[in-house]
């Protein structure tokens, strides 16, 4: 999830006071959570933009049991929606898992049957990469809501969610679902986004990412047949001093000072960067 992976390099970047050597905190341990994966599949999807696609692919992973009420119903089922660029998978790395699915926790699976979907175009459902290229129906927002809506109703049998939260892209889904079936969830938890279309200096900079992808020769107008390596790196490169700018920035704010107009990065101390955050 590009917004996980934002961050964590913001911590990363920023540094921390340095603690007595016995205070230091150790590392989160990697915990092996007792996942299910499968794929459910669609037939004869039908976008927004009036395209179809014969076979779309909706990869999924779960933690914990179902549980039925006396109706024979569904009623612990939450869904945690990741964000651009990333998966379901991203939920179980050990900053999120190891505070939430834990016995006691919010999502305490014991409790709670948790529904971790990768998006249209993500991880290991239907997407671009797989062949079509191009050729891949436009899809956006409210796709992957349809696609994440049959998943639960057709494919896992929910009538009423429990829970659907999501962080960034996740989040505006969250909103979107809201929007599109206002009583299928009994609450929803959208965190990091606005209602808002995406804009500014957020809708420059992936613009930026965009045209460093398409600038490679490799990219041959999207019919590529190896990965685009130096587009790839051009857009990490950007994303990398995004990252830095916003850091510095942050860190300025913290200190109560604002940063001067300079946009130049001389080192990350003193701030230098005019950069705004989003």
């Amino acid at each position: 999830m590009l917004s996980i992976l934002l961050a964590l390099a913001v911590q990363a970047a920023v540094p921390a006071p340095t603690p007595l050597a016995a205070s230091v905190p150790q590392p989160a341990a990697a915990r092996r959570w007792p996942t299910k994966e499968a794929d459910f599949r669609i037939r004869d999807f039908r976008f927004a933009s009036g395209e179809t696609l014969a076979d779309l692919r909706i990869h999924y992973t779960t933690l914990g049991t179902p549980h039925r009420n006396a109706r024979g119903e569904i009623d612990n089922a939450v869904m945690v929606l990741h964000g651009t660029g990333g998966t379901g998978k991203h939920f179980l790395v050990p900053q999120f898992a190891n505070e939430l699915y834990g016995p006691g926790q919010p999502l305490d699976i014991s409790r709670y049957w948790i529904i971790l979907p990768d998006g249209i175009g993500h991880g290991q459902s239907s997407k671009p990469s797989d062949g079509l290229r191009m050729k891949f129906p436009r899809y956006d927002y409210a796709d992957m809501v349809e696609a994440q809506y049959r998943l639960l109703y057709d494919g896992l049998g929910i009538r009423r969610m429990r829970l659907i939260m999501g962080t960034s892209m996740g989040c505006m889904h969250g909103l979107l679902w809201g929007e599109t079936y206002p009583d299928f969830a009994r609450a929803l938890m959208p965190m990091a986004c606005e209602p808002v279309p995406i804009a500014g200096l957020n809708r420059m900079w992936r613009q930026l990412l965009i045209d460093g992808i398409k600038a490679d020769p490799v990219w041959a107008r999207g019919n590529y047949t190896a990965q685009p390596m130096q587009g790839l790196r051009t857009a990490q490169t950007a994303l990398s001093s995004r990252v830095r700018r916003r850091s510095i920035c942050r860190r300025c704010t913290r200190r109560g000072r604002a940063p001067p107009r300079s946009h130049k990065i001389a080192s990350p101390r003193p701030c230098r960067c005019s950069m705004p955050t989003i």
